[in-house]
């Protein structure tokens, strides 16, 4: 039952705010009072300064990270460095990382070994486009997606955050129903394909144009664990109304 599980409100705050704003933010939502984790994962370059501007009850991580913790990789972002700056958890796989930058399962599998080595909480997506929907290819999608990119893996450390990539940044949010069919359906493929710790523990975080008027009505299924929200988490007023109706 969700009540054994951890709940998120997980901000993606992408290429988005500049020092200002970020220092609004946080001073905004440093008496926030929640029942769920409240995590920001800002731009790598400003980790630093949110670490500093941070209340305690607020984790910090980044969006991205390298496969490998240093070498000859011009513009990457050691996972062992962003541990050094203080961040909890590191996004893996969000859909702008697969189709803008063409990142597949086997890199992706390598970010995420190297991240739990670093003892950073990994938050795995995983999402079907529009016209894999269409062609009724959700779940085949969503299993190879998991498979392939956590097939070995045994952590507690993995949050999994389903994101259907025709509801990002558009406005269109998937349905409750469709939503937690997806959710029920990677539960249930976690458990009998994956070494995670138990299906029922894992949290799985849905992620799609959420918003403060439609994230009570998510949470309110059963396999939904909380929102990786992008423009919505971007104002203070609207990311402690998320935590609210959540």
């Amino acid at each position: 039952m969700k009540t054994n599980r951890e709940t998120y409100i997980i901000g993606n705050w992408k290429m988005n705010q500049d020092l200002g704003a970020i220092t609004h933010f946080l001073d905004e939502v440093s008496d926030l009072k929640t029942e769920h984790h409240a995590w920001i994962a800002p731009q790598a370059l400003h980790i630093d300064k949110c670490m500093k501007l941070k209340s305690e009850h607020i984790q910090i991580g980044a969006q991205n990270c390298a496969h490998e913790d240093s070498g000859a990789f011009t513009g990457e972002n050691s996972p062992k460095t962003i541990k050094e700056l203080g961040a909890h958890f590191v996004i893996i796989g969000h859909s702008e990382r697969r189709s803008l930058y063409s990142e597949g399962d086997e890199l992706l599998y390598k970010k995420t070994l190297k991240a739990l080595e670093n003892e950073l909480v990994v938050v795995f997506c995983i999402g079907e486009t529009l016209e894999q929907r269409e062609a009724n290819k959700v779940e085949e999608v969503l299993a190879s997606q998991l498979l392939n990119g956590l097939r070995d893996i045994d952590s507690k450390n993995v949050i999994i955050a389903y994101e259907p990539v025709w509801a990002i940044g558009t406005g269109v949010t998937a349905s409750p129903e469709q939503a937690g069919d997806a959710h029920k359906f990677i539960r249930g493929f976690i458990d009998k394909n994956l070494k995670l710790e138990d299906a029922q523990e894992t949290s799985i975080l849905y992620g799609g144009s959420v918003k403060p008027e439609n994230i009570e009505e998510l949470m309110s299924h059963e396999d939904i664990d909380g929102g990786l929200v992008g423009g919505a988490s971007l104002k203070p007023d609207s990311y402690i109304m998320l935590h609210k109706n959540a």
